[in-house]
């Protein structure tokens, strides 16, 4: 892989990682010697969604992406069982584990790549291998649990307000737990005009999509994350802590994934930045120059806690 100059990058070069049964397709670019940062994307994405983000970053960086299990090139597991959290933080972990060399990676992860990044990072000795998170669109499920369930148990018009606003944002999570008929809206109906959809749901131009030429099987699978995990994580959250430097990226303007659903997050994360755009919920799509520098500088920042004297890196 030759260094990018010049704002050109070379082609990704393509391996596997075996977890188990899985195979994850993954795909590294940028700077061989810059840090790592592993990208992970979220529903019904590949890795295909983090392109314009890796063109920013790539110059400094080497840039690790991949398909997680049920998308792209990656594995598709036909269980529900198989798309436990626990199991797609595994998955990540194994990535880490095979391209990190020997030291602690980056993580910058969307949608449900946060969940399972957040997974990730709460877990016993995440430290050893991941040295920081950034995070958009997508909640620790344990954190959003506790926050619903403290709003209720101590109500105030502000606070049931806010979790009744992210029920209805988040209302089709709920119908997507109904058998076979989300499969074939989403599968059939919505990922074959997902360009169109996300111009009008995050009012985006859609020539910025990045669709797979899977993304109808991806939809459909991708449903078995939501069943195999949101209602035992709302109605019986974990203490779910971490002392890795985590960054959150709060869009705004995101329709899915309410800002204020993060005002608790302080108490579950020790080394915490909140930084903010003016984006919908596909952030890396339509704000990679900006999504790609708050992480750069976050990467950046951390880096300088540990090497101060390190220079490597260009502010």
């Amino acid at each position: 892989m030759t260094h990018p100059a010049n704002g050109f990058l070379a082609p990704a070069v393509a391996t596997t990682v075996r977890n188990g049964d899985i195979e994850l397709a993954v795909f590294e670019q940028g700077n061989p010697d810059g840090p790592t940062i592993v990208l992970v994307h979220g529903w019904p994405d590949t890795h295909l969604l983090w392109d314009h983000v890796v063109a920013e970053l790539g110059s400094d960086f080497r840039v690790v992406t991949y398909d997680t299990r049920g998308a792209g090139r990656s594995t598709s597991p036909t269980r529900v069982a198989d798309y436990d959290l626990e199991l797609l933080a595994a998955d990540l972990f194994a990535v880490v584990d095979a391209v990190g060399r020997g030291e602690p990676v980056h993580v910058l992860a969307h949608d449900w790549g946060s969940l399972e990044s957040w997974e990730a990072v709460c877990a016993p000795g995440a430290g050893d291998r991941i040295a920081s998170f950034t995070s958009t669109s997508g909640w620790c499920f344990d954190h959003l649990g506790h926050w619903m369930w403290r709003n209720l148990r101590n109500p105030t018009p502000r606070g049931l307000a806010r979790v009744a606003a992210q029920w209805a944002a988040s209302f089709y999570a709920l119908l997507f737990h109904i058998p076979v008929v989300p499969e074939l809206v989403t599968g059939r109906l919505l990922a074959p005009r997902w360009p169109l959809f996300l111009s009008l749901f995050d009012r985006m131009e859609p020539t910025l999509a990045r669709p797979a030429v899977t993304i109808g099987r991806d939809a459909a699978n991708g449903l078995k994350r939501y069943r195999a995990n949101t209602r035992q994580r709302i109605l019986r959250p974990r203490d779910r802590r971490t002392d890795i430097p985590v960054q959150l990226i709060v869009n705004t303007r995101d329709k899915a994934v309410l800002p204020f659903a993060f005002e608790d997050t302080d108490r579950w994360v020790t080394d915490l930045r909140r930084s903010e755009t003016t984006a919908g919920h596909w952030a890396p799509l339509s704000h990679a120059p900006e999504i790609a520098r708050l992480t750069a500088n976050f990467v950046r920042d951390v880096i300088g806690r540990t090497s101060p004297g390190d220079t490597a890196i260009r502010a």
